[in-house]
């Protein structure tokens, strides 16, 4: 995974999962929620999903919430985190007015 930290550009799954956890939920809502947001372009598996989790909670960028013991483990966004999301989104900010200087309105 690269990091927005140190310059590099985030996934855009890596970057939605991100968003997603600006408020806490479990694995399966983090799912839909990118799918909705996504009108259904980016689905995300359980395998890619969980691997996603746990290298973003191994950086900081998220940390679980609530009952440890429950089945369904929660996470949130750090502060960590949402400066790698900020971070981002300049990122992406920056190509996009490149791309429009440089396509003007064409469509």
């Amino acid at each position: 995974m690269r990091d927005a930290i140190s310059g590099g550009a985030l996934t855009e799954a890596t970057f939605y999962v991100l968003l997603a956890l600006f408020e806490p939920r479990h694995g399966y809502a983090v799912m839909q929620f990118i799918e909705s947001e996504t009108g259904g372009r980016l689905a995300l598996g359980a395998g890619t999903l969980y691997g996603a989790l746990n290298a973003l909670e191994e950086r900081g960028w998220i940390r679980r919430h609530g009952d440890e013991g429950g089945r369904k483990k929660e996470f949130v966004i750090t502060a960590v985190g949402r400066e790698a999301a900020a971070r981002e989104l300049e990122r992406l900010r920056g190509l996009t007015a490149t791309a429009e200087k440089i396509l003007g309105g064409a469509k």
